[in-house]
């Protein structure tokens, strides 16, 4: 359909042309014999160097990429090796004296 009208131009102007064309004419044209070729003429001087063209205007900026996929979980590494025992510690302080003339009496309890 959208070519209907442009087709219909064309075939109407090819019809209307072939009507009105006169028969084909033979024209005879006289061939020229060539002569001796003459001696080459000089050097044509070199033409100027052209004007430099504009520069283009600057692309667009590209589209920023997706975000990547989280990573794995590392390895867990290999548990340390047992320590050494610690040195043997100090002795204690010595302890306080009881108090004079006190008595401390154990009750256990009743059962």
């Amino acid at each position: 359909m959208k070519y209907s009208i442009p087709i219909a131009a064309l075939l109407m102007t090819l019809g209307l042309g072939a009507c009105d064309r006169p028969p084909p004419q033979t024209v005879v044209i006289p061939a020229a014999i060539p002569g001796p070729a003459g001696p080459p003429g000089a050097t044509g001087d070199q033409g100027n160097k052209g004007a430099t063209g504009y520069t283009g205007q600057p692309g667009a900026s590209g589209e920023t990429g997706s975000k990547g996929e989280p990573g794995d979980a590392g390895y867990t590494g290999a548990q340390g090796a047992t320590g050494e025992q610690g040195a043997t510690g100090r002795p204690g302080d010595k302890g306080k004296t009881g108090n004079t003339g006190s008595t401390v009496v154990v009750v256990p309890p009743p059962s």
